[in-house]
């Protein structure tokens, strides 16, 4: 009742400086009130906490004012204690549940926005990850994405740039599929199948007995933060990036499938170098269309053919589009793409204001909301994320690579009636089917 007091508090007195800006020309003073909200959501477990990372990360989401306030949004709050790890473990496994275990940690080896993870051993040896979700997340999630669509609605009735309808469903969609750990235990299949091939990322493998909708149980896979290599030789760094590349981006261009959550805890390096890639609570599967949408961008920049970059837009679903918005759309995919473009061995950017892209989503927000605004697809959130977290990563490590030549390789021979027969082939096998 204190946590969302405190939110709902917050949202009502900003509701109020909005009127009185509209209403009595008062000015508002975004800095200060994104301070407030930035006060109201620290210290929080559940889905505003995740809400929030996930959207100081997508610069054309919102007013950069508020973007660089939620960049600073970390979950501090204590894991949860003993006496609700067995209540819950019992709730999930029955009354024996510790005997299924040789051992079990009893403090949390990390603790996240909507569970934390357990460390135990098997019977046989074998040491697992336990993520157990926290208490009645459904109706935080209810509630919290109520409190999203205010803060939206009072976006945009001071700043039209962007609608976020689509930001709001998609939000709304992924977070409701977080708490099934049964679709994202087959999300792990899934990325194991699609990363089979791949000698230098490893993924868990589900414990299919041990788990239920909101227990996970899953092998443990050791590896160090990939900070912790920030002044290794430059050929480790580089070595460990293009590791991560293709972890991210192999599943995308040849299943059409991603990984929506860079977030630094979501992957580790081992000692060979390879990765770990951990957490599938978020994963999009994307139209064929949409991921051959990316590619004929990237070759109309290539080549400035506008009628391509054009084409590409409205096979997003960016509809009615007029030149300025068109130019200034191109603006923001001439950023995201420049790395790409560039044939050279290069850093793939740097740090503005303390955050990768900050700068050009400033002039892009600018010029959206003097043109009257866009509405971006709903693919767009979690696309653009994971791009950004992505070349944060690879500035961190300061990574020297031709990032021309490894996408070249990647998409060559790119087909669309391929991508779609290998994205049936995966999705029917472990029945992630939509509708």
């Amino acid at each position: 009742m204190k946590r969302y007091s405190r939110v709902s508090a917050t949202m009502a007195g900003v509701a109020a400086k909005v009127a009185g800006e509209r209403v009595f020309g008062v000015k508002i003073e975004r800095e200060k009130h994104a301070a407030s909200l930035l006060a109201a959501l620290g210290n929080l477990k559940g889905p505003l906490m995740k809400v929030g990372q996930i959207l100081a990360t997508i610069p054309e989401a919102l007013p950069p004012e508020y973007a660089e306030a939620l960049q600073n949004l970390q979950s501090n709050a204590p894991p949860m204690g003993w006496p609700f790890v067995k209540r819950r473990m019992k709730a999930e496994l029955g009354s024996d549940w510790e005997s299924k275990f040789k051992t079990f940690g009893r403090d949390a080896a990390a603790a996240a926005s909507l569970g934390q993870v357990h460390k135990a051993t098997l019977h046989d040896g074998r040491e697992v990850a336990c993520k157990l979700q926290y208490p009645d997340m459904d109706s935080a999630i209810a509630a919290d994405l109520s409190q999203l669509k205010l803060m939206f609605s009072l976006y945009e009735s001071y700043d039209q740039s962007i609608q976020t309808t689509n930001i709001h469903h998609e939000l709304k969609d992924r977070l409701y599929e977080e708490l099934d750990y049964q679709l994202e235990s087959r999300h792990c299949g899934l990325y194991n199948y699609m990363l089979r091939d791949e000698p230098h990322v490893f993924v868990p493998e589900v414990i299919p007995e041990l788990s239920t909708k909101r227990l996970l149980t899953a092998t443990w896979l050791d590896g160090q933060k990939i900070l912790d290599f920030k002044t290794a030789p430059a050929k480790t760094r580089n070595e460990i990036a293009l590791n991560m590349f293709r972890a991210w981006y192999v599943p995308l261009y040849y299943y059409g499938v991603i990984h929506g959550d860079p977030h630094m805890g979501n992957y580790s390096v081992r000692q060979d170098l390879s990765i770990n890639l951990l957490d599938f609570g978020c994963v999009r599967v994307f139209p064929c269309e949409f991921v051959g949408g990316v590619i004929d961008l990237y070759r109309a920049l290539q080549n400035d053919d506008r009628d391509l970059a054009v084409h590409a837009f409205q096979t997003w679903g960016f509809d009615n589009l007029n030149k300025d918005q068109i130019d200034t759309l191109l603006i923001w995919a001439g950023f995201l793409y420049e790395p790409l473009l560039d044939n050279r061995t290069r850093v793939i950017g740097k740090t503005e204001a303390g955050v990768y892209g900050r700068e050009t989503a400033r002039k892009v927000h600018q010029r959206l909301r003097e043109l009257g605004g866009v509405t971006p697809p709903r693919e767009f959130v979690f696309m653009d994320r994971a791009a950004l977290g992505l070349g944060s990563v690879f500035i961190h490590l300061q990574a020297e690579i031709n990032w021309h030549r490894i996408f070249e390789d990647m998409i060559e021979g790119f087909d669309r009636k391929e991508l779609e027969n290998r994205q049936k082939a995966a999705l029917g096998k472990f029945n992630l089917f939509k509708g």
